[in-house]
C-alpha cells in the first residue's frame, strides 16, 4: 500500500483528535496533512456548545447536518440545522459559535487550514 493512502473510520478517527480528520494540525508525512482544507467529524452530545466565539475569521466553511439538531451562531443571525443534509456556509470575516441543541453529528469543512482557532481546555 502506498503512503499516500490512507483508510479509516471517520467516528474512530476523530475521536484521537478532538474530530478533526484531515488538516494542517496532521504530521507532514500523513497523506490526511493538509494546509489547503481541514474536515471534522464532529459528534456533540446534547448541550455541548463551543467554549468561546470564533473571532477574526479568516477561513471559510460549510458545516452539514449529518444527525441531530444543530444551532450555529452568527453576527445577527442564528441557524438552525433539524434535517438530514441541512446546511450552513459562511466566509472570511464572520465570526461564529455553535451549540448542539440534542446529540448532533455535523461534518465541517474549512479552508484554508491554518493555525490559531483552537480554543484552549481550561486547567
Amino acid at each position: 500500500m502506498s503512503d499516500s493512502v490512507y483508510v479509516g473510520n471517520a467516528g474512530a478517527d476523530a475521536a484521537l483528535d478532538r474530530g478533526w480528520i484531515l488538516g494542517h494540525f496532521k504530521d507532514a508525512g500523513d497523506p490526511r496533512h493538509s494546509a489547503a482544507v481541514e474536515i471534522k467529524w464532529g459528534v456533540h452530545p446534547r448541550g455541548d456548545e463551543r467554549a468561546e466565539w470564533v473571532r477574526g475569521e479568516e477561513r471559510t466553511a460549510l458545516l452539514v447536518l449529518v444527525s441531530g439538531r444543530f444551532r450555529v451562531e452568527l453576527p445577527g443571525r442564528s441557524v438552525l440545522l433539524e434535517r438530514q443534509g441541512d446546511y450552513v456556509v459562511w466566509g472570511r470575516g464572520v465570526d461564529h459559535s455553535w451549540v448542539a441543541e440534542e446529540e448532533s453529528v455535523v461534518l465541517t469543512v474549512r479552508w484554508p487550514s491554518v493555525p490559531g482557532y483552537a480554543v484552549t481546555p481550561p486547567g
